[in-house]
């Protein structure tokens, strides 16, 4: 095809948009960009620094990153400028702090440009976040937006910390999610919605592969028209 296609999946944290995500790209052959480890990557560099509360040395420390990402055997490989930071971003420091150093505005600009020049060379590209078809693609071909009640989404998170050997309750765990919901939704400078095309899927009892399945149809019913119109077009 003459286009490059690109699926944006957003949603709320813990509705399966990673998982999701990685899966779609793995049996499309596109490429797969995981957004929010772009800023999970800065905000734990913020940590390291000691810049968390001062907004200036963040955006300066994302004006100077360079921040790399590869999916290897099914994980996110992230490097920030050379270092391999890959264990550490999805701490639980860094839970509580990502969504006040996504809502600088002048970091989501540094980080969308490097997010467009990251799927510019590619025919296909999976790219999930929080504003993806809203700002950074908003004339993406497929727009997913994936959300969960927020007792699967809790649930779901508990699980990943305990698969990394981390115990936290339920009841902290919603509350973060809470807080991070109301953050992302409230920010000035794009901030978490469904836009009017996209599909909404409620994974709350869909399996990875049921959710999977349904954005497949979605992308191969794109293709489909995509392949019709330059058939069309060539007639003509």
């Amino acid at each position: 095809m003459s286009k490059k296609m690109v699926v944006a999946i957003d949603g709320h944290a813990g509705a399966g948009k990673s998982t999701s995500a990685k899966l779609v790209a793995q049996k499309l052959g596109y490429l797969y960009i995981d957004t929010g480890a772009m800023y999970r990557a800065l905000t734990y560099w913020a940590i390291l620094k000691n810049a968390l509360d001062d907004s200036k040395a963040v955006t300066e420390i994302a004006e100077k990153s360079d921040i790399v990402l590869k999916f290897i055997d099914g994980t996110t490989q992230v490097t920030f400028n050379g270092e391999d930071i890959t264990p550490f971003i999805r701490s639980q420091k860094v839970n509580l702090n990502v969504s006040l150093i996504s809502k600088i505005e002048r970091v989501r600009e540094i980080l969308v440009k490097k997010q467009r020049e990251m799927a510019e060379n590619n025919s296909g590209v999976v790219m999930e976040g929080r504003d993806i078809g809203s700002v950074v693609f908003p004339d993406a071909d497929v727009k997913i937006f994936l959300t969960a009640s927020i007792e699967q989404r809790a649930l779901r998170r508990q699980k990943d910390y305990a698969d990394a050997g981390i115990q936290i309750s339920l009841d902290e765990i919603k509350s973060n999610l809470i807080q991070r919901d109301n953050l992302d939704s409230t920010r000035n400078i794009s901030p978490l919605l469904k836009v009017p095309d996209a599909i909404e899927i409620n994974t709350s009892d869909l399996t990875i592969d049921e959710q999977v399945e349904i954005i497949l149809e979605r992308v191969k019913e794109v293709v489909r028209q995509k392949e019709i119109k330059i058939q069309s077009d060539d007639k003509n």
